[in-house]
């Protein structure tokens, strides 16, 4: 199992290139950044987990700019966005921007994706809500068709354009593996569509992600396919590590606070001991 890090990076925190140096020096195999373009103001959709929404929220910095600079300083680590919100984002231009970064990076993007939360964020990029699903699918299959063919079409109800010519294409062929996020009814589904990798967070408890995680290798497999997983926002508790390897999980992703490097690196100290005690 390999192990990675997510932050929230805003203009409060180090910056990515420091961020990234640190991940690589202490040996991650990854640094995930989320996306929000802007938080609306009127805050009517309540925060998932509960309470206020975090301040990091509403100061983060672009992933694809961030991770940019990540890629300059680094030579081995894996960049991701941990998820990229495409229901609001235009698929051409951000077909463009995978492609120049896993150029960039010499193949070391991961395309973490999402359909958001926040109904008044979607609905600012002109997304309504209840389709957001629908906008994500159309708009993954359009980028993997700019990706992989010269004169790429696209024809669909969120998405449409003829015969189009778009370089670069990203490195990793067919495309940099694109990893859905979520935790929904509906997310295998959507996995086994258009995705190389589940990316949720935690269950409500193990075993429910266990019993999930063994439906999506069962339908992969009659697929003839092989899909990944990759916990985000993972426990660095030895005992639930364990069972996150136990269970075949091929990554781990652990947040760091978005916050000074003090506490950034005493957060580092905890994931270490628990990597520690079970031999990561």
């Amino acid at each position: 199992m390999d192990f990675g890090l997510a932050i929230f990076p805003t203009d409060e925190t180090p910056g990515p290139a420091r961020l990234a140096r640190l991940a690589e020096e202490r040996g991650f195999e990854s640094l995930f950044f989320p996306e929000h373009t802007h938080i609306p103001a009127s805050r009517a959709t309540p925060y998932p987990p509960g309470g206020d929404l975090p301040r990091e929220y509403t100061r983060l910095l672009d992933p694809f700019v961030a991770l940019a600079a990540a890629a300059a300083v680094t030579e081995r680590l894996l960049l991701g966005t941990g998820i990229c919100l495409v229901a609001q984002r235009d698929p051409i231009v951000t077909a463009k921007a995978v492609a120049t970064l896993d150029r960039i990076s010499d193949g070391r993007f991961l395309f973490g994706v999402g359909a958001g939360w926040n109904r008044e964020e979607l609905r600012d990029h002109g997304v309504e809500p209840r389709e957001r699903f629908d906008v994500v699918s159309e708009r993954v299959r359009a980028m993997q068709a700019i990706w992989t063919q010269d004169e790429a079409s696209f024809a669909g109800e969120h998405v449409s354009f003829e015969r189009i010519w778009s370089w670069p294409k990203p490195l990793q062929r067919p495309h940099p593996p694109i990893l859905v996020g979520g935790n929904g009814a509906t997310v295998l589904d959507r996995v086994l569509e258009y995705g190389d990798h589940w990316m949720p967070n935690p269950e409500r408890s193990d075993d429910e992600l266990f019993a999930r995680i063994a439906e999506l290798r069962t339908r992969a497999a009659e697929a003839g396919r092989t899909i990944g997983v990759t916990v985000n926002a993972a426990s660095a508790k030895p005992e639930r590590l364990a069972r996150l390897a136990e269970a075949g999980v091929d990554r781990a992703v652990f947040y760091l606070p978005s916050a000074d490097l003090g506490a950034i690196e005493a957060r580092l100290a905890a994931i270490d001991s628990g990597l520690a005690a079970v031999g990561g």
